[in-house]
């Protein structure tokens, strides 16, 4: 499967017996928002829920951190979720955090067919395709994970990478987040950005209806904060969500040297041994 599948696609294939669809749908912790809940009022039919919130290693105090292998495959066969599935996972959210599903399960836990629904449900359902309420009865199956960390950066990583001109970082939030300029939304966090980062906002690489953008104006993204695209990259953010957006964005141009650092501005803001800038890149 390609990295994006279109609403097209995805409307002629529901129903095939290997198909599983996952609404990754994720908000920041200041939103008002309950993803859960929005699920269960409307989602596309045969989608199950992945909580993006409780998919991690709930036993560390940076959010958002990657699971256990364990951990994940028994997720997922709770999903019914088991080898040989094609995977399509979609969001209807401003995090676009299907990507950060989607990096979880094929580029760190291994599975082969894993799609990006092109547009989320706000396409789905402007293009008149059906949804359905309540919470799907599923059958367990087995998913046996592959973890590779190759795809993942930890703290230690970044730290040595700080002063480096051989490898870009990019961070994902917007740019007064970046700047330092605007809070985070997390409390004990502090304000800005890693030092030598670059900045691309992570909704510059969509298109007005919700689609991303392709060739030209996808690399105008990057190219606009100045990122080298023939260098190794590692994407951030504030959770490590929208820092996939980024790594998709980057694979989508065909990169494959291209990770990104788990533990983000969550981690990196908590510490008090490593350097925050502020300010424009």
């Amino acid at each position: 499967m390609d990295m994006l599948v279109s609403t097209e696609w995805l409307a002629g294939e529901i129903g095939a017996s290997d198909l599983h669809i996952i609404d990754a749908t994720q908000f920041l912790p200041d939103s008002g928002r309950d993803a859960k809940a929005e699920h269960g009022f409307e989602h596309i039919p045969g989608a199950v829920f992945m909580d993006l919130d409780e998919v991690r290693d709930t036993s560390n105090p940076i959010p958002g951190m990657l699971p256990s292998a364990e951990k994940f495959a028994s997720r997922m066969q709770s999903l019914g979720i088991g080898d040989g599935s094609r995977i399509v996972i979609y969001d209807n959210s401003p995090l676009h955090s299907a990507a950060r599903a989607w990096w979880m399960t094929k580029d760190v836990f291994g599975a082969h067919n894993v799609a990006v629904l092109d547009g989320g449900l706000a396409k789905w359902k402007a293009e008149g395709n059906s949804v359905e309420q309540g919470k799907q009865q599923v059958r367990h199956r087995h998913f046996t994970p592959f973890h590779d960390d190759s795809a993942v950066r930890s703290l230690d990583d970044m730290k040595a990478l700080v002063g480096s001109s051989d490898t870009e970082i990019v961070d994902a939030r917007p740019a007064e987040r970046f700047a330092g300029s605007s809070p985070e939304p997390r409390p004990d966090i502090a304000a800005g950005h890693i030092p030598g980062s670059k900045n691309v906002p992570h909704s510059t690489l969509f298109n007005d209806d919700g689609t991303w953008k392709r060739g030209d104006d996808l690399s105008a993204a990057f190219d606009a904060a100045g990122v080298d695209l023939e260098k190794p990259m590692v994407t951030t953010c504030g959770g490590g969500t929208t820092a996939a957006v980024l790594l998709i964005g980057a694979k989508l141009l065909g990169k494959t040297d291209v990770a990104l650092y788990d533990g983000s501005w969550a981690e990196w803001g908590s510490q008090g041994d490593t350097e925050k800038a502020t300010g424009a890149a």
